[in-house]
């Protein structure tokens, strides 16, 4: 058996072989599924990415569309607050133009009827003409037959009767026309007034020296005052107003006389709690961005009402002033409204009188123009006012109602005392000019105590802001004769004693109700 081992090592050879080649074959199957599950991982991540990233560019997308959206709706805001506007200007313009209208209507119908009657009275007054020189003619002949005078001789001795008759009545016929013609000018005068301030009504916004700002928190306070106060003083020195912390919550305080400065400096700080980031860089960088704003508010505000009172033609300058009006307030009453109105009032009367009603709204729009510069010029507002006028060109009749509307010169045009009379309309008109608290109480209590002082009544009640009293009075001491008796002396007593506007109503109450007005 010598070739046995041989076979046996072919065998282990072969075996060894196939042994090999099934591992090879196994080892690259097993290398082909790892490399497939990595494969697939691969492509599950990149199919994650890709996912991930079409999520990102659709959320991009929908932000800049949402962007886009704001921006749009923005501008359609922006331009139908314009259109708006617009509108509001040409109904205002509309409006005025249908009054001129009706006025001019009216003055041709009177123009007509004064025609007519002057036309009637004319025919009538040839008529009696001639049947007075009929009469005068047969008159002339039975006093020739009569008395045997000649023409002159009558004539002389008529006239000596006459004058003797009429010396002693000339003295009261004058003096009868001069009542009659003072009540007709007074009644006019107040027909005239009436009908303006009926015409034209407008409100009014009070404002004071200080103005209050909203914060937050307490918290605010601080980073308002700043390290070492350098905000607050940063803040006070680029606006120049007083910044007023104290204890108070939820209120800051900015308090100055310059009502153009108070304004920008509450919006500057409104701006710097609403940023968050107050710090002395940043605080110069808002109050010049607002300062800017501010500005342009203020010739917005003046072109504004140089159009609401149809007045063309200012200068420049002359607007800006009317629109500083705008932040400035006397006695509580808005300066910039308060001139509106004297122009609307003004323009009416004048335009009653036969005046020029275009003339008499600019003089009334500009007469208090030296408010808007008396902070810093010395002198009253109305030389200042006139100063400024004369400087810019305007006419003699504007800048005289500008220095005369307090009568503190001889008036030389009428349009100076319209201007005055529609001034002193607006400012005492009820309600134009706000009332202290004080004098308020006080004339609560003034109009409880004369009630409470008549026998019989046992309480009295102010209400409706002083415009009504409620009286109750003990029905054992009252009947209701006595108690309609009491209602009217209460009523009488507030007439005699108290000075106010409009009317109170007395109302008192028993068994029965009885109601008196105190005019």
């Amino acid at each position: 058996m010598p070739g046995q081992p041989d076979v046996f090592t072919l065998l282990f050879v072969s075996g060894g072989v196939l042994l090999g080649a099934f591992a090879v074959k196994f080892l690259d199957r097993l290398r082909r599924r790892e490399a497939e599950s990595e494969a697939k991982s691969i492509l599950s991540r990149a199919e994650v990415d890709i996912a991930n990233m079409r999520k990102e560019a659709e959320l991009a997308n929908k932000e800049m569309m949402i962007v886009k959206k704001g921006e749009l709706e923005d501008e359609m805001a922006r331009v139908r607050d314009e259109l708006r506007e617009r509108e509001r200007n040409l109904d205002k313009r509309q409006d005025t133009n249908d009054q001129r209208q009706e006025h001019l209507t009216k003055q041709e119908k009177a123009v007509e009827g004064t025609q007519r009657r002057l036309t009637e009275k004319l025919a009538e007054t040839e008529r009696r003409d001639e049947e007075l020189a009929k009469l005068l003619d047969v008159q002339r002949q039975a006093l020739h037959e009569v008395t045997g005078l000649s023409h002159d001789d009558a004539v002389s001795r008529l006239l000596s009767l006459l004058e003797e008759d009429l010396s002693k009545e000339m003295g009261g016929i004058i003096i009868k026309h001069q009542k009659q013609l003072e009540e007709t000018c007074k009644e006019q005068g107040r027909e005239m007034l009436l009908t303006a301030l009926q015409r034209y009504s407008a409100a009014h916004t009070a404002e004071s020296t200080t103005s209050t700002v909203g914060i937050p928190n307490d918290e605010m306070k601080g980073r308002i005052i700043g390290r070492e106060g350098r905000n607050i003083r940063s803040f006070e020195k680029e606006t120049g107003v007083d910044v007023i912390i104290d204890d108070t919550p939820g209120v800051v305080v900015v308090s100055g006389f310059d009502p153009v400065r108070r304004e920008v400096a509450r919006q500057s700080l409104n701006n710097l709690i609403a940023d968050g980031r107050i710090h002395p860089s940043r605080i110069e960088e808002v109050v010049k961005e607002t300062n800017e704003q501010v500005e342009d508010s203020i010739r917005r505000h003046g072109e504004e009402v140089t159009h609401e009172v149809d007045v063309p033609g200012l200068h420049e300058r002359i607007i800006y002033l009317l629109g500083r009006l705008h932040f400035r307030t006397s006695y509580s009453q808005n300066v910039l409204r308060h001139s509106v109105e004297v122009a609307f009032l003004s323009g009416m009367m004048a335009e009653m009188m036969g005046l020029n009603g275009a003339l008499a709204r600019r003089c009334g729009l500009l007469h208090d123009i030296g408010k808007a510069a008396d902070h810093d010029q010395e002198g009253g507002h109305p030389k200042i006012g006139a100063d400024i006028l004369k400087r810019h060109g305007e006419c003699p009749e504007v800048v005289h109602a500008a220095f005369g509307h307090h009568d503190e010169i001889i008036t030389e045009y009428p349009y100076t005392m319209i201007v005055a009379t529609a001034d002193a309309c607006s400012a005492s008109r009820p309600g134009a000019r706000r009332e202290t608290l004080e004098r308020y109480i006080k004339r609560m209590e003034e109009l409880e105590s004369i009630a409470s002082g008549f026998k019989g009544v046992s309480h009295a009640y102010a209400i409706q802001a002083g415009r009504e009293l409620r009286v109750i009075v003990n029905s054992k001491e009252t009947d209701d004769a006595s108690a309609a008796k009491i209602c009217r002396d209460i009523a009488k007593a507030f007439e005699e004693q108290l000075t106010y506007p409009g009317e109170i109503k007395v109302t008192l109450v028993r068994e029965s109700r009885f109601s008196e007005l105190a005019r």
